[in-house]
């Protein structure tokens, strides 16, 4: 699935026919479903990862007052190596724990929830992240905001 979005040539429109079919209403609504299941798995000290990349919460050190400094957890999102070194970006390297579980999305529990075929909801996450990727291969800047 990961080298989908690693792209030579700009995504055309007909290489995302479900983002097409789809309102935005119902495209938020499947991201909103898919935050929801990385939210859960993360409570569950699980890394989601979902092709470009992985969310994980790592622990971190917080400065409080007077160079006291707090363990804290933190939520990451971080960068698959391939897709960095593809598109030439640059970011802090970040090591995920080797004992924490890496899963992949639940797309069948994920469009139960959100009452969507779960086809429907892989394709749209699939599509939505070549769009991503579209857009880091075109050097234009997205926000990509999760609750």
């Amino acid at each position: 699935k990961m080298q989908k979005c690693l792209l030579y040539h700009a995504v055309e429109p007909e290489e995302l026919p479900t983002l097409r079919e789809l309102s935005t209403i119902e495209i938020c609504k499947v991201w909103s479903g898919v935050s929801r299941h990385i939210y859960k798995q993360l409570l569950q000290k699980r890394v989601v990862e979902i092709g470009i990349g992985s969310f994980a919460v790592l622990p971190a050190h917080a400065n409080v007052a007077e160079g006291k400094v707090l363990p804290v957890e933190r939520p990451m999102f971080i960068l698959s190596k391939p897709l960095k070194m593809f598109y030439n970006l640059e970011s802090d390297e970040t090591k995920i724990p080797a004992e924490m579980p890496v899963v992949q999305p639940d797309f069948e529990n994920i469009a139960a929830n959100i009452h969507f075929r779960h086809e429907i909801v892989e394709q749209c996450v699939q599509e939505t992240l070549l769009c991503f990727a579209g857009a880091l291969r075109d050097n234009k800047e997205v926000e990509f905001s999760f609750r």
